[in-house]
């Protein structure tokens, strides 16, 4: 094993350079190929460390073909690979053999063949699997809400080594933020979420659910967190990195000890100046973005109860009315399937969640 951790984007592009291109150059020259590292895993996003590689880390990356190529060339590449490939690269492992019934690869070194984790498919068909649809060829509406962002960040992160055709580039930009109407629908739909339970905190805490108060806050940060992203146009990815996302955003250093104290407020006024300070500086940073009338980001009682909240969903009606499209203007405000549904069981498997969306949006 490396005695230093190489991240994992680095230890990619370096094993296509130095490994698999120059196999590729002298045995299969003729298809054209594309060459990155995307889809799931946390060097994707750039946030792997040492400890990423007890599992499902290692010297990998996707060679894609164009389909026809794929049915011809995939299995000889593959095993071109297998035969030629060293058996360690920059230290680690190049095998990355099944271990447990879930099938997770553990880094290995095995005599004989290379079991390495170069997947070689057809560019259509690989998007396909992981977002869906085809992004080749058209994006729809339905396209764009029936995606969770982490799919989305999975598809336009990663790096492209080597890109034949350009076609991967080419879906990477069209993919790269939502249209500007359904961008304008989602922050709506983030406020909306906001608005809905802003005054629980308060409630919670006046009935002496100290545990309920702090549930809520730390929902309600978390939806903060995501519009935050939501407004610098960045995919906000699924909880385990929605933290280590948002720390990488301009805003970062003044609302995280401002959230992080939320959070862990010992009494309701703390909680509820925390919460206020927080909301009032994003309805600054939704005001700096230009795309509605400037609102009041003053926080304000809620109706004749002693909570204070910023009504947030004067945010979302002002966002709404914004929406040029009428068919998005005329959506429920759910939002994309990932901001109405917490399922990993769902929202990782495209099937599900486009049948889930199909429900959520019917006609659309």
């Amino acid at each position: 094993m490396s005695e230093g951790f190489v991240p994992g984007l680095e230890l990619a592009r370096r094993f296509y350079r130095e490994a698999v291109a120059p196999l590729l150059a002298e045995h299969v020259p003729k298809p054209v190929h594309t060459a990155a590292l995307l889809g799931p895993g946390s060097e994707v996003l750039g946030f792997d460390t040492a400890r990423s590689t007890d599992h499902n880390w290692g010297p990998r990356l996707q060679l894609l073909l164009d389909n026809g190529d794929a049915d011809r060339y995939a299995g000889a590449v593959a095993d071109l690979l297998a035969d030629r490939l060293p058996a360690e690269f920059l230290g680690y492992p190049t095998s990355l053999v099944p271990v447990g019934a879930d099938g997770t690869r553990h880094m290995r070194i095995t005599g004989g063949r290379v079991h390495h984790a170069v997947e070689v498919a057809g560019l259509d068909g690989w998007l396909a699997v992981r977002l869906g649809f085809d992004p080749c060829s058209q994006t729809t509406l339905f396209d764009w809400l029936a995606t969770p962002a982490q799919q989305l960040a999975e598809i336009t992160g990663g790096e492209v080594f080597h890109d034949g055709t350009g076609r991967l580039r080419a879906v990477r930009r069209r993919l790269a933020w939502y249209p500007d109407d359904v961008w304008r629908y989602v922050l709506t739909c983030q406020w909306q979420r906001i608005s809905q339970e802003e005054a629980f905190t308060g409630r919670c805490a006046e009935v002496g659910d100290e545990c309920g108060a702090a549930v809520v806050a730390a929902r309600l940060v978390r939806d903060l967190m995501r519009l935050c992203l939501l407004m610098a146009r960045r995919y906000p990815p699924y909880g385990k990195w929605l933290g280590s996302a948002f720390a990488r955003l301009p805003c970062a250093p003044s609302l995280t000890p401002v959230l992080t104290a939320a959070m862990a407020a010992a009494s309701r006024s703390e909680r509820e100046d925390r919460l206020a300070a927080a909301y009032e500086s994003v309805a600054g940073m939704h005001n700096a973005l230009g795309l509605t009338p400037e609102i009041d980001p003053r926080t304000r009682p809620y109706h004749a109860r002693p909570y204070r909240v910023l009504h947030a969903e004067r945010f979302a009606a002002a966002l709404r009315f914004t929406i040029a499209d009428g068919t998005v203007r005329a959506l429920p405000l759910i939002g994309t399937v990932d901001q109405c549904l917490d399922s990993t069981d769902v929202l990782t498997r495209p099937m599900r969640r486009r049948a889930a969306a199909a429900a959520l949006y019917p006609g659309c």
